[in-house]
């Protein structure tokens, strides 16, 4: 049967790859036509010329400032990311096109933004921002971006970087494609990932380069999980002792400078950048400077008192939390607003026992923890409201412990299940995590030991929680909406995925997020289903797009690990299937 396909496939190799756009535009033609990208490009944004400067950084975040930032990095990737396609093609096959036949030049790229920006399109709450764009490039080398809003520009630029690769004379960069015409929309307003600084710190230096990866992914968002019963690595000016006695090494903290500098980066790339202190519990840490808040901190037998060590809560019943919260909110909040609209109070894996150990309390029952939680979350979210953020919780808070939560308010799942079709069914917007799919670091053995003897029969093959490895087939196997009505399904606002970061920092960060989160990323920018087909895309034509976005993430500074052995990414798709 493959020698049947060897005709038609043969006609479909021409002088490029697989016209690899992720993720997977709405509409996308291409043809078979060579065009090179003159390298004094003459790019226009609604009609006023925007000059290329090599690594520019806007001043402000103004549209015109935020479009030609997105020029800048677009055409920088272009040509400064020397990526000569040789991995996807046979080898010693003549893939590249014949530079003595002469060429056909791509001079102008005329970027239109239809609509204004409003001052929400910087920091919105989801769906506030219309991402669309349509992008064509004629067989003569007319390039047209147009699109509503900056962000949309964005989001069009990067595909336009996708179309081209450069010759391996080094000197001339080309697309194989023309003419191209895309018409391109998210399918979900949500498109994140949390990662997780309080189990390890992460150099800003790492946080910007996920920012840039999740940007080419196009997704939306990056939640940061900043803070646990580990270390405090935020920096309050007003509460200096958060600090100095909760980080690992003063070398290991955000100033509001970082957290200021990492918000802009991401807003000018059209990702917002939210922040999470969990609580009531997961916020043992705070013991080291305030011991008079917390219960249970670093009990043991840890499991008796929380999911890992050390542990921690807040007092339930005491009023000094609530003055505590205060005062961090009032220096914090007003500083993250003006750069996004969330803010994350987390509320998972509350453990009743440590209530036990509270002379406030003294129970472990849900019926007298419970309207001390509601009265937590009722007056820390008016906190959040007042400074013009909503509030974001993890998806125990109304499942588990019953609290009634605003219909603002964004509730994250991720234990799976019927958790998000109770939640939608609820009224409850969500974001789904869902760890059986979307969990990158699971799957690689926990950080817990087994002394010999009866700990390490039990802990035996030393497999983590939720393994197996969610590998990118997996996660994009999965769709958040699958068993939902369509009512139900609207409440489904996006996705993200976790890296949690117990045994992940700076050395495997990259390999580790990916191109696994890429595959998610499709997911959410496009959907599991294939407009042209009606059917759910296949790994046989996801994967050859997915090797190609690798080697560019590759080749533009990201350490993406590899999705195929070469063999594969040489070849064709039905090469490397375990065909029934």
């Amino acid at each position: 049967m493959k020698s049947l396909l060897l005709p038609c496939l043969s006609l479909l190799a021409g002088l490029g790859p697989v016209a690899a756009i992720w993720p997977a535009p709405t509409n996308y033609t291409k043809g078979e036509s060579v065009l090179y990208l003159h390298q004094n490009i003459v790019v226009t944004y609604n009609g006023a010329a925007i000059p290329y400067t090599y690594g520019y950084t806007p001043q402000d975040l103004k549209s015109k400032e935020v479009v030609q930032g997105g020029v800048s990095r677009t055409l920088a990737g272009i040509f400064g990311s020397k990526f000569v396609p040789w991995k996807l093609h046979k080898p010693n096959s003549q893939f590249e096109p014949d530079l003595g036949k002469g060429q056909k030049w791509i001079k102008n790229l005329e970027i239109v933004q239809t609509s204004e920006d409003s001052p929400a399109t910087f920091k919105p709450i989801d769906g506030e921002v219309d991402e669309s764009y349509s992008l064509t490039l004629s067989a003569e080398g007319a390039a047209k971006l147009t699109a509503v809003s900056s962000i949309g520009v964005l989001r069009g630029l990067e595909s336009f970087a996708q179309l081209f690769f450069q010759h391996s004379s080094g000197t001339f960069w080309y697309t194989p494609f023309a003419p191209v015409a895309i018409q391109d929309s998210p399918k979900f307003q949500h498109r994140g990932l949390m990662m997780d600084t309080a189990r390890h710190w992460f150099p800003v230096a790492d946080i910007l380069r996920t920012i840039d990866a999740l940007a080419w992914n196009k997704f939306n968002r990056l939640h940061v999980h900043v803070t646990d019963s580990q270390s405090w690595p935020l920096e309050i000016p007003s509460m200096p002792e958060l600090t100095k006695t909760g980080a690992y090494h003063p070398s290991q903290v955000y100033s509001p400078a970082d957290i200021a500098h990492i918000q802009r980066y991401g807003a000018q790339r059209g990702v917002e950048v939210y922040f999470e202190i969990d609580m009531p519990g997961h916020i043992g840490v705070l013991a080291l400077s305030h011991p008079e808040i917390i219960v249970a901190y670093n009990e043991q037998p840890y499991h008796w008192w929380c999911a890992q060590p050390p542990c921690g809560a807040f007092k339930m019943s005491s009023p000094e939390v609530d003055k505590f919260l205060e005062k961090l909110f009032d220096d914090l909040l007003p500083r993250l607003a003006p750069y996004s609209a969330y803010f994350h109070t987390g509320g998972d894996e509350l453990n009743k026992n440590d209530s036990m150990l509270d002379d406030g309390i003294r129970s472990n029952k849900s019926e007298v923890l419970q309207p001390l939680l509601q009265k937590f979350i009722d007056v820390q979210h008016k906190r959040i409201r007042d400074n013009k953020l909503t509030p974001v919780v993890w998806e125990e808070i109304p499942l588990e412990w019953n609290v009634t939560v605003g219909k603002d308010v964004l509730v994250q799942s991720w234990l799976g299940g019927d958790a998000i079709k109770k939640l939608t069914g609820m009224g409850h917007k969500v974001i789904d995590s869902n760890y059986n799919y979307w969990y990158l670091d699971c799957g690689r053995g926990q950080w817990i030991n087994w002394d010999n003897g009866n700990a390490f029969r039990t802990g035996f093959p030393f497999n983590d929680w939720c393994g197996p490895t969610k590998s990118w087939r997996l996660m994009y196997a999965h769709d958040p909406t699958a068993g939902l009505t369509p009512e139900e399904a609207k409440l489904v606002i996006g996705g993200e995925l976790a890296a949690w970061s117990e045994t992940i920092d700076s050395t495997n960060l990259d390999s580790l997020l990916w191109p696994r989160a890429s595959s998610a990323g499709e997911v959410l920018w496009s959907g599991r289903v294939d407009p042209a087909t009606g059917q759910n895309r296949t790994q046989m034509e996801a994967a050859p797009r997915l090797n190609e976005f690798r080697e560019r993430m590759v080749a533009r500074g990201v350490g993406s690990s590899p999705v195929q052995m070469t063999f594969c990414t040489q070849g064709k798709a039905w090469e490397c299937e375990y065909d029934i």
